[in-house]
């Protein structure tokens, strides 16, 4: 049996199969961690979630921004945006089993000694609290009130987080933290605008998982979501969103017994771009 962590996938269907015949991937033998943005700028993100769908237990997905995207917009909360290439599951004639299917998918997850989420945790999170708190979206996502859920959940405050807040304000945070987190300021605020490697972004900002007293610094953290970072592997963190919508390439990670033993596949995805 292998294990094998995959990178943001887009809606790039033809470089997941190629990605899964160059593993030798069956669903029968072995487990795909896919961490999140199943879907959206590419060009056939229906084929992704039926793909993805037909693993059943052997394919286990994280949600991303992305896809809380397509959520929002089939509840009727948003409309899509001019890049947006979500028609091919809005259109589908199976849309409600692949829409029930993805919304069923958390938002964190733990396995293997190591913490899967699409973008990053806030430093005050405990590895239990994040777990429990991706767990209060998860029920929000599934519940008949759904649609209210989406009408609330974008924007860019509150920026920082306390145990008592509540509502709307606590999920939104919660969501901006797993899906779309990159930098805090110095300060400890969250800081969403800039999506620049490090080395690149304005001055005082920091990497979500270079925070001072981060409570999760022990547990293994992989997460996708940030194309501009990149390839990724220290002790701490797995960063493997290696731009495949970009025209860069789909990566996978097979699990070794130890870190050392990991092993990196890639497949070149230069003809999957993303609209501009």
């Amino acid at each position: 049996m292998a294990l094998y962590l995959i990178g943001d996938v887009q809606g790039c269907d033809e470089p997941l199969g190629r990605l899964l015949a160059l593993i030798d991937f069956s669903p029968s033998r072995d487990t795909i961690y896919l961490l999140g943005d199943l879907v959206n700028r590419g060009p056939d993100s229906a084929g992704v979630l039926r793909r993805l769908r037909s693993y059943g237990h052997s394919a286990l997905c994280i949600l991303g921004n992305h896809d809380l995207s397509l959520l929002a917009v089939a509840h009727g909360a948003r409309q899509p945006g001019s890049r947006d290439t979500l028609d091919s599951v809005l259109q589908a004639p199976d849309r409600p089993a692949l829409l029930d299917w993805l919304r069923h998918r958390p938002l964190a997850l733990y396995a293997h000694g190591m913490l899967m989420v699409h973008a990053g945790v806030l430093p005050q999170w405990t590895l239990p609290q994040t777990l429990e708190l991706a767990h209060e979206v998860q029920q929000a996502i599934r519940s008949p009130d759904a649609a209210h859920f989406f009408t609330q959940m974008y924007g860019n405050e509150p920026n920082r987080w306390h145990d008592k807040l509540k509502g709307a304000d606590r999920l939104r945070l919660i969501v901006n933290a797993l899906t779309r987190l990159r930098f805090f300021n110095r300060d400890g605020t969250v800081e969403l605008k800039t999506s620049a490697p490090p080395a690149r972004a304005p001055k005082g900002l920091v990497p979500w998982f270079d925070m001072p007293e981060r409570q999760t610094a022990s547990t293994p953290i992989a997460f996708g979501h940030w194309s501009q970072l990149g390839l990724l592997r220290r002790p701490d963190v797995l960063s493997l969103d290696t731009g495949c919508v970009w025209g860069g390439q789909l990566s996978a990670l097979r699990l070794g017994s130890t870190r050392a033993q990991d092993e990196l596949i890639q497949v070149p995805c230069e003809a999957c771009s993303a609209v501009e």
